[in-house]
């Protein structure tokens, strides 16, 4: 593995710092103050769509996408500093560059599994952020961490699917321009256990779908997009809406979950930077007990290991982004999960400590304390560490049991 960025993802780490520090860190307060002060809180702020048109003219758009007919064709290996970068400004700069999530996983399972059809009616829209889009898939009513337990029905009814289940955490379904709900479900319950489930497409105003209520998390609403707690009753969509047939929905989601769990990791470890940073300038700006707090030698401490954190957090990302590249999501899935605990989980540290650092204001500061919230909600999305942790430990006991010489 070459462990030097690309010629092209350097020019693009330039560009998007040069982008960033013009335009994205000076309006997060702008963002901010626009969806606190807005009637409709469900509705993309002026900043951000000002943004994004300034964005797309610097042909900084659709980053994260591999496929040179939608995206900028970036490897994973390539956009990892991309990502990371975005992820300094995690609650403004991934919507500016369209390249925020869930859209991204739902625009990744258009492009590499949708039809002709469907390319047009659903993922033009998406790449252009014209529309919004929700991925239905955790229930409430089982254990989601074994999608194998998921009961929401799709059964045929002639040239129409009828979708029957309760799901939340449905991320984006608040947004008042969420047209579309990709939807896992049973299709035929007594096929072998990954075959049961499939994925399909659900418009917004399908009769029978409705929005029960929105999850704060941490108390903290997530505006624009939201989660929300959504069920289908009796929901009728053509069959055309299936996604690459019945029984595909398990090979969908490992398509669609590998990219997306890299990329949050990708972001959230440009979180755990700018929370260091804000770190050290709190530590070196105050006095107490007579000398600079930077001097305390707990202090040291923690940014010593903060810092080792990152690095080697980001050198498993960048490992793991080009085994992807290279042998393929399958080969790379121990690290994968192995980056998808340890990202998370190094980063909420540091934004801990950050808190600390900062005392009574880190907890209403406002980038660590929503930061600190969404990171924290990271290491149950797209799999629980339990989950994960659990996979890692399959693959090293079943090297361990192939070597030679054991008996």
């Amino acid at each position: 593995m070459q462990f030097e960025y690309s010629d092209r993802s350097r020019e693009f780490i330039d560009r998007l710092e040069a982008f960033m520090d013009k335009h994205v860190y000076a309006n997060e307060a702008v963002c901010a103050q626009q969806i606190a002060d807005s009637a409709k809180r469900w509705q993309t702020p002026p900043v951000i769509i000002e943004l994004q048109e300034k964005a797309r003219a610097a042909e900084l758009w659709n980053l994260f996408l591999p496929d040179k007919d939608y995206g900028a064709g970036l490897t994973n290996l390539e956009y990892a500093p991309l990502a990371e970068i975005m992820g300094r400004s995690l609650f403004l700069a991934p919507y500016v560059f369209n390249c925020n999530a869930p859209d991204t996983g739902n625009m990744e399972v258009l492009a590499q599994y949708g039809t002709e059809e469907q390319k047009k009616r659903w993922l033009v829209p998406l790449l252009n952020a014209e529309i919004k889009s929700a991925f239905a898939m955790t229930e409430p009513n089982v254990a989601s961490s074994d999608a194998r337990n998921i009961e929401c029905s799709i059964r045929r009814d002639g040239d129409e699917y009828v979708i029957d289940g309760h799901k939340w955490w449905t991320s984006n379904a608040m947004h008042e321009k969420c047209e579309l709900f990709i939807l896992m479900g049973k299709t035929d319950p007594t096929a072998s256990t990954y075959k049961q489930q499939s994925m399909i497409l659900v418009e917004h105003d399908r009769a029978g779908l409705s929005i029960q209520r929105h999850l704060p998390v941490f108390g903290f609403d997530d505006a624009p997009e939201g989660h929300a707690e959504v069920l289908f009753e009796n929901v009728r969509v053509p069959i055309s809406n299936l996604l690459l047939g019945e029984g595909r929905g398990f090979e969908i989601a490992q398509g669609r979950l590998g990219p997306g769990r890299i990329h949050h990791c990708m972001r959230t470890i440009g979180a755990a930077e700018r929370a260091l940073e804000i770190m050290c300038d709190r530590l070196l700006s105050r006095v107490a007990f007579g000398k600079a707090i930077a001097e305390q030698s707990v202090w040291h401490e923690r940014i010593a290991n903060a810092r080792i954190d990152i690095e080697m957090c980001r050198l498993l990302t960048l490992k793991a982004a080009f085994m992807m590249d290279t042998v393929g999501n399958k080969a790379a899935r121990a690290e994968i999960a192995m980056i998808k605990v340890a990202a998370p989980t190094k980063a909420l540290g540091i934004i801990d400590d950050a808190i600390q650092a900062y005392g009574g204001g880190g907890v209403t500061h406002p980038f660590l304390s929503h930061a600190w919230a969404a990171i924290r909600s990271l290491r149950l999305a797209d799999g629980p560490d339990e989950v994960h942790r659990q996979q890692i430990a399959k693959i090293e006991l079943g090297k361990q049991a192939d070597a030679p010489g054991k008996s």
